[in-house]
């Protein structure tokens, strides 16, 4: 991992915008289409996303990608 503070930074950003509309990891996890699993371990920093989780995340949401990456 190159960039492991931007990563723990944008785990961080991303359970801030989960935990705002009162989500579970699962919730977020079923309107992104991603795993749980998948949720978690961006969160916790254990890994980083991919463009395409990224923008699976983003439209889960229901925010731009600039939004979801601006941390």
């Amino acid at each position: 991992m190159k960039k492991p503070a931007s990563i723990a930074a944008f785990g961080a950003h991303l359970r801030k915008l989960r935990e705002e509309r009162g989500w579970s990891q699962q919730e977020l996890a079923d309107v992104a289409d991603v795993t749980k699993k998948t949720v978690y371990r961006i969160e916790t920093a254990q890994t980083a996303p991919t463009l395409d989780v990224l923008v699976c995340l983003a439209e889960g949401l229901e925010i731009s990608l600039p939004a979801l990456v601006d941390f």
